[in-house]
């Protein structure tokens, strides 16, 4: 099994983060995407990371879809069996996801258009909903505990992206969250190995 992926990408980090938690066998591909690489296309016609391609040589892509193959292949690894907790569960990971879409947009206005072209109240859109989504989760953080589950992966992986990207600009007002990652590593002690 292989997972196709970059470093900075905090999808991927969700996803590789997950798989090494779960203890499943996946070998990590550095891929780069702008170079269209023939396994990733061939195997992903959108040409996005992570792509995850099975021992038997099925594609599967999009981060959510993998981290639910995954649980599905560990019988329940990644989200509660309880509906409730596990709609919870899939919020939180939809939520971490989407403050990392605003940062991406952000990320990608700043270093696909010269500085004459950059749109900066598109910027200071996608900032607030980044800040509303921050501010949720210092007052809404998760019971975090022996059994991690696909919303803590997808948080840890956003927090890694936005220290990456958008270093001291985050993290005034939020203690909790600013702390979560230390408490995260006491379950999950390889999270340090998961950075770009």
């Amino acid at each position: 099994m292989k997972i196709l992926y970059s470093p900075a990408s905090p999808y991927s980090n969700k996803v590789r983060m997950a798989a090494h938690h779960l203890g499943i066998a996946a070998e990590s591909v550095l891929t780069d995407t702008n170079a269209n690489p023939p396994e990733l296309v061939d195997s992903n016609p959108l040409g996005k990371i992570p792509t995850l391609i099975t021992a038997d040589g099925r594609s599967i892509y999009d981060s959510r879809a993998i981290m639910h193959f995954l649980d599905r292949e560990t019988k329940g690894g990644l989200y509660p069996k309880n509906a409730e907790k596990r709609t919870q569960v899939e919020i939180l990971e939809a939520l971490c996801d989407g403050i990392c879409d605003s940062l991406l947009a952000i990320v990608y206005e700043k270093r696909f258009h010269p500085p004459e072209k950059v749109h900066q109240p598109w910027i200071d859109r996608q900032w607030e909903k980044v800040e509303r989504g921050l501010d949720h989760l210092e007052a809404h953080l998760p019971k975090t505990g022996g059994k991690l589950n696909a919303g803590h992966f997808a948080l840890a992986a956003m927090l890694r992206y936005i220290e990456l990207r958008f270093a001291g600009e985050w993290q005034k007002g939020r203690p909790k969250l600013k702390n979560w990652p230390a408490k995260f590593e006491k379950h999950f002690p390889d999270y340090p190995k998961f950075k770009a």
